[in-house]
């Protein structure tokens, strides 16, 4: 596969990876907003004008400058979600440089991994991370780190970006491996606007958009409701963490249009005594199948819920249903978005008739341009030209989309994945376990939760192990129940009958 230097960056990312984007050179977003006084960003209440968001960023831009930073630097960022990661991204943004998000959730052991796999030089963090930003310094001598709040003031010149190259790779943004490793997706600006196209021409704009989001700015789905906001020229209503309370006193204030949840953070807002404000026009519920019975409560309350799948690979949505079709296409993620395809194949690899079951295989100009992965650029790509995303689904005769499984394997637990591969391999790396397998028990509060089933060949001390889980994953990770058996059920190719262990809990 041949490589080019992209838009004359620093930094090498590999051609053709499936995007499709050109070179083309378009304005930078918010810059071409920078005289505009209305709403670009709120956050817990504070507001900021696209005047103001502007100014800071150019003035963080050119403090960043003046530290080194440089165009196609691969720069990670470890902070709380809210204002300040909002003006770094950007900032990185008028540089030219890559924002590696850290997602603040993990371990230590899975930040240093990740900030040393993307070879990131700078270290960009906040307050909340300054026990974090020391102890990766030490791992990794060849880090350099800022904490924002404390060593950086507002630069000394303003920052005129340069215009944006939509081949340009944005963010990596790191996914959990379903074997070994999590890989770093490559999202270019041209993913981030044909997603916000396709997006608005399915779910409609307004130029009063305000768009209410917990979703951290560490994920996909946080991040595109940043980056839409400045294609659009719309608000971002930014809140630290998800509080039901807070959320839907929010919503009542009436001028909240939009908003992004999950399956487990839409059961906790809803209250049976509230009506929320006409103004609200779309609750997307993303982060894996929803309960029918909770579709079907919000439709009965008259809540604007549409449902649509994505994933980090295609820069978030890639399916999502129209708002009017809610009531009729219960359990569908609806019809794949503009320009994006989606097609159902069988394990032989051949195309599935309406309503057959099979892996959802995607095509489009939201695709990543690529997965880094230990320390190189691979194609995201397979053989056949297409996306393969490892879930499970299905597409009726009209079109719309149904997914029964986020992955064949993954679990799903309150919006986070967990991949099983990840945690059996800590498990396995325990003196005391010989054999592990994680599945998923269901549970009313997060939809999913990890288990653990385990052989031993040594005695164990269960509080023991689950400190030293701990130590080594984010806490959503960490097997909630674990089960000690003689041996662990396996078919007669030697694979882990998961199915059957589900039924034991």
């Amino acid at each position: 596969m041949s490589e080019r230097v992209i838009c004359e960056k620093e930094a090498v990312w590999t051609d053709g990876a499936g995007s499709g984007v050109t070179d083309e050179r378009v304005e930078d977003w918010l810059y071409a907003l920078r005289h505009m006084d209305t709403l670009a960003i709120e956050h817990e209440g504070q507001p900021v004008s696209y005047r103001e968001l502007a100014e800071r960023v150019a003035s963080r831009a050119a403090f960043l400058a003046e530290l080194g930073v440089t165009r196609g630097e691969r720069v990670a960022v470890l902070m709380a979600h809210g204002l300040l990661f909002a003006i770094t991204l950007h900032a990185l943004r008028y540089l030219g440089a890559v924002t590696v998000p850290i997602n603040a959730r993990l371990s230590l052991e899975e930040m240093v991994w990740q900030v040393d796999d993307v070879e990131a030089r700078t270290l960009l963090c906040d307050e909340a991370h300054e026990v974090h930003r020391i102890a990766i310094c030490e791992r990794l001598s060849h880090v350099r780190a800022w904490r924002c709040e404390v060593e950086m003031k507002e630069g000394k010149r303003a920052f005129a970006p340069d215009s944006i190259c939509l081949s340009d790779v944005q963010s990596i943004i790191y996914t959990s491996g379903t074997t070994g490793r999590p890989k770093g997706a490559l999202l270019t600006y041209g993913n981030h606007f044909a997603s916000a196209v396709a997006s608005a021409l399915r779910l409609g704009m307004l130029p009063t958009d305000r768009w209410l989001t917990a979703l951290p700015l560490f994920h996909v789905g946080g991040q595109a409701v940043l980056m839409r906001s400045i294609i659009y020229g719309t608000a971002a209503v930014l809140q630290d963490r998800f509080d039901e309370a807070a959320h839907r006193a929010r919503l009542l204030q009436g001028d909240i249009t939009m908003v992004s949840v999950v399956a487990a953070t839409l059961l906790r807002m809803m209250d049976d005594e509230v009506t929320f404000p006409a103004a609200l026009r779309v609750v997307l519920l993303g982060g894996g199948p929803a309960p029918a019975p909770l579709l079907k409560r919000c439709i009965a309350r008259g809540v604007p819920v549409v449902q649509t799948y994505g994933l980090t690979e295609a820069n978030s949505q890639v399916a999502t249903l129209r708002p009017a079709e809610v009531s009729s296409r219960v359990g569908s993620a609806g019809q794949p978005l503009m320009s994006s395809t989606v097609r159902i194949v069988d394990e032989r690899g051949e195309y599935c008739p309406p309503n057959g079951v099979g892996e959802i295989q995607i095509k489009g100009p939201t695709l990543c341009a690529g997965y880094w992965q230990e320390k190189k650029v691979r194609s995201a790509l397979a053989e056949d030209g297409w996306f393969h995303t490892g879930d499970i689904g299905y597409l009726d005769e009209e079109g719309y989309l149904y997914v029964l499984d986020r992955r064949k394997d993954l679990i799903v637990s309150g919006g986070e994945n967990v991949y099983p591969a990840e945690v059996e391999a800590v498990l396995l790396t325990h003196p005391s376990v010989a054999e592990a397998a994680v599945v998923g028990r269901d549970d009313a509060t997060y939809g999913q939760v990890p288990v653990a089933v385990l052989a031993l060949h040594a005695p164990y001390d269960e509080a023991a192990l689950l400190s030293f889980c701990r130590a080594q994953l984010a806490g959503y990770k960490v097997p909630k129940q674990l089960l000690v058996v003689d041996r662990l059920p396996r078919n007669a190719a030697g694979k882990l009958l998961k199915r059957e262990m589900r039924l034991w809990f």
